[in-house]
This record gives structure tokens, C-alpha cells and sequence, in this order.
């Protein structure tokens, strides 16, 4: 008998891509200033091929990213877990607060991310952690690997893989 095959597949199209504003904080008193990237969004799916010669239907994965990056196009991220913003979210608006600096938004310009900071290490792990809650175990992959980049050379990288007990694991 054959051993079983395995294959990766990689989305790196060009419509998993968004443009956004954010702001990196560094410490309780130190941030960057607001200003924006185009980041690009690349995913290396790892499943068995079937005896069809199929892992998977990536078509479903490319869909996912691409409406994850159009979620997140033309706003300002802001992170929610971050020890050091205070987010006040309304109806009239989203107010941002860090050491003695007040910012207003208006709502439909922000996008608040369960993530500590606004960076490329953080939004690789959004990513994965959403396509994981969106039903990506209930795929047959074995791993993920997902990339964001903020400009030419400047990656980082998640990976999520199944765990034994067939669940996965962010």
C-alpha cells in the first residue's frame, strides 16, 4: 500500500490585500504616529491529497482571506487587548486614549481587532486565529501557515496545525 500523500498550497493573490491606518504602540508613553500600509496577505495551507488528487477546496480558504482583507480595508485598526489604549466604543463614535492624548473617530472608519498592538507579528495571528473560528479545522488541513506583510520584505508569519485530538490549535 502507498503511503498516504501530502501537499501544500499557497494564496498569494493579489486581491488578499488591504489598505489601513494604525498606530504601533511601544510602551505606556511612546507611540508611532498614525499613518497607513498597503499589507498583503499570503497562506500555505498542508492537507492529504485524496484520491480524487485533491487536499482541500481552496477556493473556500481564498474567499475567507479575501473577505477578512476587504473587512479590514480603508479603516483605522485599533487594538483591544493592548494594556496601554483605552478604547470607549458608541453609536456616536469610537474614542481612543493613550497616556494623556484623546483621539475621535467615527465609527464606520474603525475596525477594532482582539489583538495587543497593531502590528504584522499580531495581524498574522488575527488572521489565523479568525479563519480557525470561521471553521478552517472542520477542513482537512493539517497546518497553516499565514503571512502578513506591511511593504516590500517585511513578513510575519503564524502557523496553526491540528492537533492530535483533531482540533487545531491557534
Amino acid at each position: 500500500m502507498n503511503a498516504p500523500r501530502h501537499a501544500s498550497i499557497e494564496i498569494r493573490k493579489e486581491d488578499t490585500h488591504f489598505s489601513a491606518a494604525h498606530f504601533t504602540v511601544f510602551s505606556a508613553s511612546e507611540r508611532e504616529n498614525l499613518h497607513g500600509h498597503d499589507f498583503f496577505v499570503s497562506a500555505t495551507a498542508t492537507g492529504p491529497v485524496d484520491a480524487n488528487g485533491l487536499c482541500f477546496d481552496y477556493n473556500e480558504l481564498k474567499g475567507r482571506l479575501r473577505a477578512l482583507c476587504d473587512a479590514l480595508d480603508e479603516t483605522l485598526l485599533l487594538p483591544t487587548e493592548s494594556p496601554h489604549v483605552e478604547i470607549e466604543d458608541t453609536e456616536d463614535g469610537v474614542t481612543v486614549r493613550f497616556a494623556d492624548e484623546r483621539h475621535r473617530f467615527l465609527r464606520r472608519d474603525v475596525k477594532l481587532l482582539a489583538v495587543r498592538n497593531v502590528t504584522v507579528e499580531e495581524l498574522a495571528h488575527w488572521f489565523t486565529d479568525e479563519l480557525v473560528r470561521e471553521g478552517l479545522a472542520r477542513m482537512p488541513i493539517d497546518s497553516l501557515k499565514l503571512r502578513v506583510s506591511s511593504g516590500p520584505g517585511q513578513w510575519a508569519e503564524a502557523v496553526w496545525e491540528r492537533s492530535s485530538r483533531g482540533g487545531g490549535s491557534p
